[in-house]
């Protein structure tokens, strides 16, 4: 199955921060380490302690410190141990109280305790490498990456990203089941217009669309009832999770490529969900 390589968080629960005077916040400027791997690397502190080097993922889902750094900056109690069966040594979900990349200061955000093997690995090789900061952080700033001065630039854009994780956890639930599910409709921060549907036992890729409702965005980009969605914005979308996640990240009235196979061929169309309640 193809997968991104940089997102690391298929099987973690995410509770979203909450960030307070975003649009308030100044530009801030952060330099940024290219790691070997082609992953960006920062430094950040956690309750007044650091800074720690982490990844800055724009695949994952989640914030994610590992036991170490959650135990040093007091995210976690010194003496506290995992679950008895934890995997990766999984502490579950903690807060961090304050948490700061440059001059950005975020308070009271949520996170997931664990030692994720990839991370690890990384670390032999490159260095220590403590966590991850992704989705609920930079979808709340139009971001500029300059490779060549290795600068990360910030400027809040007052966008609230939806809670993914949430979907993504509902469908592993629903499928947990005995009771039929029902087909989900595809609306987070832009209406698509679109209800997808996957059968428990379908394993090839994608999803079906099942309908598209009439005059929605889905409907003037030319998708169809029966259509195979593929990937969205580049994004694979082999399961319901997946394509709601993907969805996540495109805000109202901008255009989004989907690739979709229809009666056996495949084709590229281009969507621009709309703003709505």
């Amino acid at each position: 199955m193809r997968r991104n390589f940089y997102s690391f968080a298929g099987l973690l629960l995410l509770v979203l921060p909450s960030w307070a005077d975003q649009k308030d916040t100044p530009p801030a400027s952060v330099p940024f380490e290219l790691l070997k791997t082609k992953h960006i690397a920062v430094k950040i502190m956690v309750n007044g302690k650091g800074p720690y080097r982490v990844i800055f993922d724009t695949g994952a889902p989640v914030l994610l410190l590992n036991n170490k750094i959650a135990k040093e900056s007091g995210v976690l109690d010194k003496n506290a141990k995992p679950p008895l069966f934890s995997l990766f040594g999984a502490a579950g979900e903690a807060k961090i109280k304050t948490l700061e990349i440059g001059n950005l200061k975020a308070t009271d955000v949520p996170t997931i305790v664990m030692d994720h093997p990839t991370l690890e690995l990384i670390s032999k090789l490159l260095g220590p490498i403590e966590g991850i900061v992704g989705f609920p952080f930079f979808a709340r700033y139009k971001m500029t990456l300059d490779y060549q001065a290795q600068r990360l630039t910030f400027v809040p854009n007052g966008y609230d990203p939806p809670d993914v994780m949430k979907t993504i956890m509902d469908t592993v639930m629903a499928m947990a089941g005995d009771k039929p599910r029902p087909p989900k409709v595809l609306t987070p921060a832009a209406q698509w217009g679109v209800l997808l549907d996957k059968d428990d036992k379908d394993l090839d890729e994608g999803v079906t669309i099942q309908d598209v409702l009439p005059g929605s965005a889905a409907a003037q980009a030319g998708l169809q009832a029966g259509d195979r969605l593929l990937t969205l914005d580049g994004h694979w979308t082999d399961s319901l999770a997946d394509a709601y996640q993907a969805a996540g990240h495109i805000k109202p009235d901008s255009s989004a490529p989907v690739l979709i196979r229809r009666t056996g061929r495949e084709m590229e169309l281009t969507v621009k969900p709309q703003s709505g309640s």
